[in-house]
C-alpha cells in the first residue's frame, strides 16, 4: 500500500485516504436559473400534475417526504450538494453559495447513519433566504426545525450528527431519490411529493400546464358532480383484445 507523510507529525497515512481537488471535491459558485416568474407560476400546480406532463419520470422517491414547513408549496432553483455519507461540510459551505429563493438539494446517497442537516444550519439558511431543503438522507433536531416553520424534506430523522471533513461537491449534477438533479433545475415540492423540472424545459412545460388547466378544472368539477363516463376503458380493452367473460373464475375444460 502506498503511504504518504503527514506534515508536522512524522506519522504516515495511506495516500488513498487523501482528499484530492477536482471531481468529488469542488464548488461551483453559480449556475443559470429559470426566471422567477416561471418558478412562481409552476408553484401554482400540484406535483402530480407536473409529474404527469413529465411522463412520470421526474418524481423523487416518495420516501423523501415533508417533515417541516406546513402545507405550503416549496419551489425554487436547485442548488445541488453532494456529500460523503455521514458528512456535511459542503452543506455548511452551501450557505455561502445558495441565493435567496434557492432550494438546496442534498445528495447523501440515501445514507441512514448520520444526519447531514439540523436546526442550526436550517436557522442559518432561513436567515440567508434559502427556500428549503430536499435531503436524500437523514436530518436531526426535527422539533427545532419545525419551530422555524422552515420547509425540509428528508428520508427521516436520527439523533446522530455528522462529521465535517468532506469530500463533497456543490453545484454539479447529483442523484436525489432516483432522479438526476442539475444545478438550476426547478424543484417543486408539496404534500403529494417532490418533482424536479429540468431547467431547459421549464417554460415550455409551464405553457402546457397552463393550456390544459381550464379543461382539467372542468373535468374535475364534472367528476365531483358525479358526471363522468368510463367508456374509454372499454374502448381500450377492446382495442387491445382483452377477453371479457360473463362468468369469471371458471377454468377451461
Amino acid at each position: 500500500m502506498a503511504v504518504s507523510s503527514v506534515s508536522g507529525t512524522g506519522s504516515l497515512s495511506p495516500s488513498s485516504a487523501a482528499i484530492h481537488p477536482g471531481p468529488g471535491f469542488r464548488v461551483g459558485l453559480d449556475f443559470p436559473r429559470a426566471p422567477a416568474d416561471v418558478i412562481n407560476r409552476l408553484a401554482g400546480f400540484d406535483t402530480p400534475q407536473i409529474s404527469d406532463l413529465l411522463n412520470r419520470l421526474y418524481a423523487i422517491d416518495p420516501v423523501i417526504r415533508q417533515l417541516s414547513g406546513g402545507d405550503r408549496t416549496l419551489a425554487g432553483s436547485a442548488c445541488t450538494v453532494r456529500v460523503y455519507p455521514g458528512d456535511n461540510l459542503m452543506v455548511h459551505k452551501s450557505l455561502d453559495v445558495a441565493q435567496p429563493g434557492d432550494v438546496v438539494v442534498v445528495s447523501a446517497s440515501g445514507d441512514n447513519s448520520n444526519a447531514v442537516l439540523g436546526d442550526l444550519v436550517s436557522t442559518k439558511a432561513k436567515h440567508r433566504g434559502i427556500a428549503g431543503y430536499i435531503v436524500d438522507g437523514l436530518i436531526r433536531d426535527l422539533p427545532g426545525i419545525q419551530e422555524l416553520d422552515f420547509p425540509v424534506y428528508a428520508r427521516g430523522t436520527t439523533p446522530m450528527g455528522p462529521l465535517h471533513r468532506g469530500p463533497g461537491e456543490i453545484n454539479y449534477p447529483v442523484a436525489c431519490g432516483g432522479v438526476v438533479v442539475n444545478p438550476g433545475d426547478v424543484i417543486v415540492a408539496d404534500a403529494a411529493g417532490v418533482v424536479c423540472v429540468p431547467r431547459l424545459v421549464a417554460e415550455e412545460l409551464l405553457g402546457r400546464l397552463e393550456a390544459q388547466s381550464e379543461s382539467s378544472a372542468s373535468y374535475l368539477a364534472a367528476v365531483q358532480r358525479g358526471e363522468f363516463s368510463n367508456a374509454w376503458v372499454d374502448t381500450y380493452l377492446e382495442t387491445h383484445g382483452c377477453l371479457i367473460e360473463k362468468t369469471a373464475g371458471e377454468s377451461d375444460r
